[in-house]
């Protein structure tokens, strides 16, 4: 896989560059265009300022939330371009559509370091198609636009969409430095991790993360289990949890796990339970084993904290994957925080897997410099440790 200091030491002065970014970034609910968290954008940034500053005509394209193949003013990129160019320190011009009259325009403008954010991919019904006709179609429209393809964009390498997948193979095609990094952290994580391995799971359900979990059991040390999941396996092993998020399905599995893995998966022992889902409920701090009818629990509790930053102690590897709790809403964020601060005082690798976790981190005002690496791919990460193929990938590592 060639990476972007192959490219800059080939030279881009001149060149146009296709860059795959992720600035799939999350917004205020109820304040439609005030970005949430930023981390996305900003982790992008070293590829394109090294290309800029390299002389390229940068063109930025990326997804953002689910359209349906058509222009949404809901999912739009253009709050996002105004961030992308305060951060960037430089003016960024934004398209109004992603392969149409108006991308064509500011395109064809670019003048070296000059950077273009095209309009949300998925407007186009040909990004996301499964027909690969379809999918190729918008690959040679999007493609048309560059001399060169980075992609920068992990959080979409497990996508076989246009822009990750089909691109690549109309250009001539690079890894960013993000890409690059993660890569090198997962073979961290699955070829040889550096034991004791503690894996931290969290999130709200079992089946989002069984594949993990069964790919993990045979490395792992230690596997931790918060957020919603738990409760599937509190009442697996035979206690009521109220009114907690419970998946019957899973239940057998969930036993079936707990035989094989013994004293390696260990579940909270207290959680935070509330009366309703919100931020003025009323709460209580119960045992695991008693959580009350009708009451749901949102938390993992302080005796779970201590109990997870004692499996913690003398780690050498540890991979955290889902917040504990309800992280958004103060009355359950202890959980979440708790978990985290003790990361930090690990002395070995600690990779907190993107997605939720790594807005967590921010939300929670935690020194991101404290863990040894935050991905960017939530959903990426977890299929690599899995042991899946990611399109992306693939489509990097081809001649």
């Amino acid at each position: 896989m060639r990476g972007l200091d192959e490219l800059l030491a080939e030279g881009v002065s001149g060149r146009r560059v296709l860059v795959r970014a992720d600035l799939n970034v999350p917004f205020v609910k109820d304040s439609p265009g005030t970005i949430a968290d930023d981390g996305r954008i900003r982790a992008v940034l070293p590829t394109i300022t090294a290309l800029r500053d390299a002389g390229a005509s940068v063109i930025v394209m990326s997804h953002l939330g689910r359209p349906k193949g058509e222009p949404d003013p809901k999912y739009t990129l253009a709050p996002v371009a105004t961030r992308f160019a305060e951060l960037l320190g430089s003016p960024v011009t934004f398209a109004g559509d992603t392969v149409g009259p108006s991308a064509q325009d500011a395109v064809a403008a670019l003048t070296p370091g000059g950077v273009v954010l095209l309009e949300n991919l998925r407007f186009n019904v040909g990004e996301t198609s499964k027909d690969d006709a379809v999918r190729g179609a918008f690959a040679d429209q999007l493609a048309a636009f560059g001399d060169v393809y980075v992609d920068d964009a992990f959080g979409a390498v497990h996508r076989k969409h246009a822009s990750v997948y089909d691109v690549a193979s109309r250009l001539p095609h690079y890894a960013g430095g993000l890409v690059l990094r993660e890569v090198e952290v997962l073979k961290r994580l699955t070829e040889d991790p550096a034991t004791p391995y503690v894996v931290i799971l969290g999130g709200s359900k079992v089946s989002d993360k069984l594949a993990v979990i069964e790919a993990l059991l045979g490395k792992a040390d230690k596997l931790l289990i918060g957020g919603g999941m738990c409760f599937t396996f509190l009442k697996a092993q035979g206690h009521e949890v109220g009114a907690s998020l419970l998946q019957e399905e899973m239940l057998d599995t969930c036993r079936d796990l707990l035989a094989r893995a013994g004293d390696r998966i260990v579940l909270p022992t207290d959680v935070v339970v509330a009366d309703k889902f919100a931020g003025d409920a009323q709460t209580d701090t119960v045992a695991a084993t008693e959580i009350p009818a009708g009451w749901l629990g949102l938390d993992i509790g302080p005796a779970s904290v201590a109990l997870f930053t004692e499996a913690l102690s003398g780690a050498k590897t540890v991979f955290w994957n889902g917040p504990m709790g309800v992280f958004e809403l103060a009355p359950f964020a202890n959980g979440t925080r708790g978990v985290a601060e003790a990361i930090t005082k690990v002395d070995g690798f600690t990779v907190v897997g993107g997605g939720d976790s790594a807005a967590a981190v921010r939300a929670l005002g935690i020194d991101e410099a404290a863990f040894g690496h935050i991905s960017t791919g939530g959903g990426a990460s977890l299929e690599y440790l899995e042991g899946k193929s990611l399109p992306g990938l693939e489509a990097l590592e081809a001649a």
